[in-house]
């Protein structure tokens, strides 16, 4: 196989065929004569039936077309994939943009970006920030989700820091890396109900345990990431509620033997699910395929990280206030030359996933989309290819190239 993924050619612009939330009936459709990935096992020769922004039915060769269904366009998907639209709960950015600053224009063309990829839904992610920056996010967020949201829908927030540790800092900004304060978190969900969706902190941290006590009374996930945790502060953690670990293996104590640390302790806990970049940078093939043996397929979540470099042309750029230098499709902080989040997209990490990892199509999907449904209690209305379910449907072929985004129902132009 190829070695990791190079991505240059800046996106031309997408234009939604209909605009979801606009008051634009969604079109009804048929996609048919392709593999239909479903929680029960794929359908072979199968079809699926969008309609009224739901998915209508589906079924296998031994399950005719109902006849309610034969005035809606057909499109012939040639033997490929029908697999449910791809989850994100950790992105930064992209097409130039970060959600750390980013108004109506930039949240259009981050979310554009991403569901020309594949992203049908996301948490619009931060960086460690001083208050008042991150009070921004959500007002700028929270008025986003509610407009007309005509590309991949942001589903919330993920606030990743400031409650993190300096010693694993990475591509966070020590400078406002502080111990959690709960004062703030009561002002947030008050001020922004339900838009906060996960937090990620530092277990070991200074009232951390009690700040994760505060997070499950809210409804938000509690994720352990940037952390110098042990395996017994890590337990402990999820003894109280952390159900998450972000972008395994990095910004994080590593495994040893004798204290297996941060990452010993994702491995070993089923009560946290683990975020993967699965990019060839980040994590080697091994390194991910050892995570999917240890956490199961139904624990290992699939994310970007991206940053605004994402989709852009090699040079320089910038994670909320550090500058990062891109080159080769790889951004690095340009003073320290960590790691700075990626410039991978969904199907990019799904298809690694495939032909680098050697998952199957049917567990690179409940990665990438069924398993971050499930983590943000979702997964009644999305995730998964079902009757009933939100329309959130990608069309794939048999080599795994995008042919076909459709978010709500709505297709959308120019996938790839």
């Amino acid at each position: 196989m190829s070695g990791p993924l190079n991505r240059r050619e800046p996106c031309p612009p997408l234009a939604p065929v209909g605009r979801a939330g606009s008051g634009a009936s969604p079109a009804e459709t048929v996609i048919e004569g392709v593999r239909v990935v479903t929680p029960q096992g794929t359908l072979p020769q199968g079809w699926i039936w969008l309609r009224g922004g739901l998915i209508a039915g589906l079924g296998g060769a031994d399950s005719p077309l109902p006849e309610e269904a034969a005035h809606a366009e057909r499109i012939d998907g040639r033997g490929g994939w029908v697999v449910p639209g791809f989850i994100d709960v950790h992105v930064h950015g992209g097409a130039g943009y970060d959600f750390m600053f980013a108004e109506r224009e930039g949240l259009d063309a981050i979310t554009r970006f991403h569901a020309r990829h594949g992203t049908t839904g996301l948490l619009a992610t931060s960086l460690t920030a001083p208050r008042e920056q991150l009070t921004a996010v959500l007002e700028r967020v929270s008025r986003y989700m509610d407009g007309p949201m005509p590309y991949a829908r942001v589903l919330g927030v993920h606030f990743e820091g400031p409650f993190v540790s300096v010693k694993w800092k990475g591509a966070q900004n020590a400078d406002y890396i502080l111990p959690p304060r709960p004062d703030w978190l009561e002002e947030w969900v008050d001020r922004y109900p339900g838009v906060i969706k996960m937090m990620t902190l530092a277990p070991e941290s200074e009232g951390a345990l009690e700040y994760i006590d505060l997070l499950v009374r809210h409804g938000i996930v509690p994720s352990a990431g940037h952390t110098d945790a042990t395996f017994a502060q890590m337990t402990a953690a999820a003894d109280r509620g952390l159900r998450h670990a972000v972008h395994t293996f990095n910004g994080m104590r590593p495994f040893h033997h004798r204290e297996p640390g941060t990452a010993g302790a994702v491995m070993a806990d089923d009560r946290i699910a683990a975020e993967v970049i699965a990019d060839g940078h980040h994590v080697h093939p091994a390194g991910i395929g050892i995570l999917v043996r240890a956490k199961g397929v139904g624990n290992v979540i699939l994310i970007t990280d991206a940053m605004e470099a994402a989709g852009m042309p090699d040079g320089d750029y910038m994670l909320g206030e550090l500058p990062v230098t891109m080159a080769d499709g790889v951004a690095r902080l340009r003073d320290s030359g960590n790691l700075a989040g990626s410039t991978l997209t969904m199907i990019e990490a799904f298809r690694f996933m495939v032909r680098r990892v050697g998952v199957s199509v049917e567990d690179a999907s409940r990665m990438a989309s069924g398993n971050p449904a499930r983590q943000l209690g979702l997964d009644g209305t999305t995730g998964s290819l079902e009757a009933g379910k939100r329309a959130d449907v990608l069309l794939l072929d048999d080599s795994l190239a995008l042919k076909g985004v459709w978010i709500g129902g709505v297709r959308l132009a120019d996938a790839q």
